[in-house]
Parts: structure tokens; C-alpha cells; sequence
């Protein structure tokens, strides 16, 4: 009973969401700076409802509205008073770790110790040119790039050296935190290389499960948990983001979420040689995948079982999915405060 009430206290239910651009009610595109507005919108909501985390994505093409993740952050800093705050992923391959940890600082400060980052290698590469990377370096901008970063988070004078930038000596980089460390995830998306890397650094890791049952990134986990304690490294949190979304009825959030799912999916699948989505497809992935799409019961159960059977200390539902309009967004951000997380802890206590 110690034991469960321990894991009921350190678990941790978020949000996730990429900005995508959404549609207003006469269907057309809503522009930019709407959609950030909305946005924060529905982080005021989160945190009002009790909500753990909210965090947002960094994209850099015409599908996404938020390219600066740590600005919107700022913002739902300034209207929020104790929800967590993060990125859903910074992409660090094509950022200046220097710059990313001042930004993050900056957020800490505004929020009042909030901050969180997300690192990642993110699931596109319009980055890379944008801000003039090669993406045959893509491991290898990486790789240095985590390494600073894990010298910046001791706050320390810090000398480094790498083949990707100019060498730091002795070199301050402001402002501190009050805390001394900002919280920072690595994000896996299931590369067995990652999951040790993160162990390595001693960063907790998130994985980003996105399609398929959730139960095959299992050994993702053993391997985590086996490669921190040979590292003999302190116990570290294991997290997971998967897409979702919640309506009134199981009937009423399928339909809901299907065309705008569907415009999404196909738009990237097009990108990536990928046949267009099917309704058969969707529904499956609902059923045993990891879509989690249904009515708070359905929802709650469904994480539930999820956050049981991988152990995770924190599960953040990314419940926008291509142009599903504002007010249903809101909507699911209501029903997930207000219904699924209760349930959660409940069928979990």
C-alpha cells in the first residue's frame, strides 16, 4: 500500500501540443498568431484544471504555428500560477545549446521555477537548412551538442570542446536558476542508443510513442533501468508522450478527431512515401495501438493500463491533431483536468 501511494504521488498526467494550425468555423485556416493565442488559451485551462505539465512543440513549416516554443512558454508563464512548462521537443541538432540553456533559464525565472526541457533530435529536418546545418552530420550535431548542454546544466564555469562550434574556456553562461538545475528530459523515440545515452547523462527519458502497442517499448525500458543501474547512476524517472483525444462519447471522439487526424496523417505520409490512412487503420490504432481516443472512461482506462505496464512516472497526452478546431480542443482539455485525471489516479490507487 506504501508503495502504490508512493508511485500515486509522483506521477505526473500532461499535455502536449505541436501548435497545429486549426481551422475556424468556417473552415478555413485560422492564421498564426491565433492559433499561439489559442494555444495559450488552452494552457491557461490546463492549469486552472489541475493539470501536471504542458508542453509545446518546436516546428519550423506551415502546418505548425509555434516555432519558438520557450516565447509561448514565457507567455503561459505570465497567466499561469503552478503547472509545469516545457518543450515538446526543443530540437537541440540544429539549436545552440548555449542559447537553448538561456532561453530555459529565462523561463524558470518568469514561471517561478517551472521550467522543463524536452531534448530532442525532432521527427523533421526543415531545421537543418533553415539555420544552415548539414544533415550528414545529423548524429554527430547531436551527440556534441547533448554533451554541452549536460555541462551547462551544472551551472558551472564551463570549458568544452567539440568539432560543431568554437570551443568554450572558462566560460559563465547567464542567468542562473534558483534551484541550481533545470529539469531536462532526453526524448527516445526507439533507438537502443538513445535509451543508454540518456542513462549515461543522467537525464530521465521520454519516450515518444506514437503508433503501435505501447507494450513493445518494454524492452526500451529494461534496457533503461539496466543501463542506470550499471552506471550506478541515481534512479531517474521514465516518461511517455502518445497523440489522443477525448469527447463526450467513444463514438463522438472518433469522429470528431477522424478528418483532422486523417489531414494530418496523409500530409506527412505523403511526405515520407507513406500510403494515405485508412478508417480501419485509425480504428485498430485506437483499439490496441496508441491512440488514445474515446470518452474520459475510455481514456483513463486505456492510460492506465499504459502507465502500469511500462512503470512511467509521467504520461502527456499531445491531444491536438492537425486542424481540429479550437473550441473542441478546449473541450478535451476540460474533460482531461476535469474526468481522465482523477480516474487515472483512481483505477491506479
Amino acid at each position: 500500500m506504501a508503495e502504490n501511494e508512493e508511485q500515486q504521488r509522483k506521477l505526473e498526467l500532461g499535455l502536449d501540443t505541436f501548435g497545429d494550425v486549426t481551422v475556424g468555423d468556417d473552415g478555413q485556416r485560422l492564421p498564426y498568431a491565433q492559433v499561439i493565442r489559442n494555444v495559450i488559451d488552452q494552457a491557461v485551462l490546463a492549469d486552472e484544471l489541475g493539470v501536471d505539465f504542458f508542453g509545446v512543440g518546436e516546428h519550423h513549416r506551415d502546418d505548425f504555428a509555434i516555432s519558438a516554443p520557450e516565447t509561448v512558454l514565457a507567455a503561459i508563464a505570465g497567466r499561469t500560477e503552478r503547472i509545469r512548462l516545457g518543450s515538446a521537443v526543443t530540437v537541440l541538432s540544429s539549436d545552440d545549446p548555449v542559447r537553448v540553456f538561456e532561453r530555459f533559464a529565462t523561463v524558470d525565472a518568469v514561471s517561478s521555477g517551472r521550467a522543463e526541457v524536452i531534448l530532442g533530435r525532432g521527427s523533421f529536418t526543415e531545421s537543418f537548412p533553415l539555420f544552415g546545418y548539414d544533415l550528414s552530420q545529423y548524429e554527430e550535431l547531436f551527440n556534441e551538442k547533448l554533451d554541452l548542454f549536460s555541462h551547462l546544466l551544472s551551472e558551472d564555469a564551463i570549458t568544452w570542446q567539440g568539432n560543431t562550434r568554437a570551443p568554450l574556456t572558462g566560460q559563465q553562461v547567464y542567468p542562473k536558476t534558483e534551484s541550481g538545475r533545470i529539469k531536462t528530459w532526453i526524448g527516445v523515440g526507439g533507438s537502443p542508443e538513445s535509451v543508454v545515452r540518456a542513462a549515461r547523462y543522467e537525464m530521465p527519458m521520454m519516450l515518444a510513442i506514437i503508433g503501435g502497442a505501447p507494450q513493445r517499448f518494454l524492452p526500451f525500458v529494461d534496457l533503461y533501468k539496466r543501463a542506470v543501474a550499471q552506471l550506478e547512476v541515481s534512479e531517474l524517472p521514465l516518461g511517455m508522450h502518445s497523440p489522443g483525444y477525448i469527447a463526450d462519447t467513444d463514438e463522438q471522439a472518433r469522429e470528431e478527431l477522424w478528418p483532422h487526424y486523417k489531414v494530418m496523417r496523409d500530409r506527412i505520409g505523403a511526405e515520407r512515401g507513406w500510403a494515405p490512412l485508412t478508417r480501419a487503420e485509425f480504428d485498430s490504432e485506437i483499439a490496441a495501438g496508441s491512440l488514445y481516443v474515446g470518452s474520459p472512461e475510455t481514456v483513463a482506462r486505456k492510460m492506465a493500463d499504459t502507465i502500469r505496464t511500462l512503470g512511467v512516472a509521467r504520461f502527456d497526452l499531445k491531444y491536438s491533431a492537425g486542424p481540429l478546431p479550437h473550441p473542441l480542443l478546449m473541450h478535451a482539455v476540460e474533460l482531461y483536468g476535469e474526468r481522465v485525471i482523477p480516474m487515472v489516479r483512481d483505477i491506479l490507487a
